[in-house]
């Protein structure tokens, strides 16, 4: 029964809280599967920032935050060690500007994903370490999560690079300005 982990009565080596924020990342199926969060949150979080944006009378800006993360959520989930980065760093200084308890959840684990991508990335192709799970197309949420990212990334990903650092420079510059007391900060 044991060998089977039939028993149930194994114990954990890492609490809940590690196990959500900084996971030990030792094979494929762990980055895999922090990739698979990651394209979640990231999918979450272009959802809400369209609904919040078009409520507020802001619906150019909807359609480029949107882009934004949803494709970087896409380049998440695909390994991209440059999606990772630009993701968190952009979602962090929004984070900065106007925190709270959600926003800094989510800075942790896409944190956590970047530092799942960027061990990826050291392993050698064809270890057993860089061995992925495979991925299914059963249900919505397969297609969704696993099915989309792979069709889109190869076709996207060029332009997401040009797309995301126009958009990092725009928000830097948007930062420093309101910093400087050249723009009024608007809320709500």
């Amino acid at each position: 029964m044991e060998t089977l982990n039939l028993s149930g009565s194994s114990e954990r080596s890492e609490s809940r809280l590690k196990s959500l924020f900084w996971p030990e990342i030792q094979n494929g199926s762990d980055v895999d599967y922090l990739g698979a969060q990651g394209y979640w949150i990231c999918s979450l979080v272009s959802a809400v920032s369209l609904v919040l944006l078009i409520a507020a009378g802001r619906p150019i800006t909807s359609v480029i935050v949107v882009l934004f993360y949803y494709l970087g959520g896409v380049g998440v989930r695909e390994r991209s060690r440059y999606a990772a980065a630009i993701v968190f760093a952009v979602y962090l200084l929004d984070t900065l500007f106007s925190p709270g308890v959600v926003r800094i959840l989510f800075s942790a684990l896409l944190l956590s994903n970047l530092r799942a991508t960027w061990i990826a990335a050291k392993w050698q192709p064809g270890s057993e370490d860089s061995v992925l799970p495979p991925r299914f197309s059963e249900t919505w949420t397969d297609k969704f999560r696993d099915v989309l990212p792979a069709r889109l990334w190869p076709k996207m990903r060029i332009a997401y690079y040009v797309f995301s650092a126009a958009y990092l420079v725009l928000s830097v510059v948007g930062i420093l300005m309101v910093l400087l007391g050249k723009v009024p900060v608007v809320v709500g």
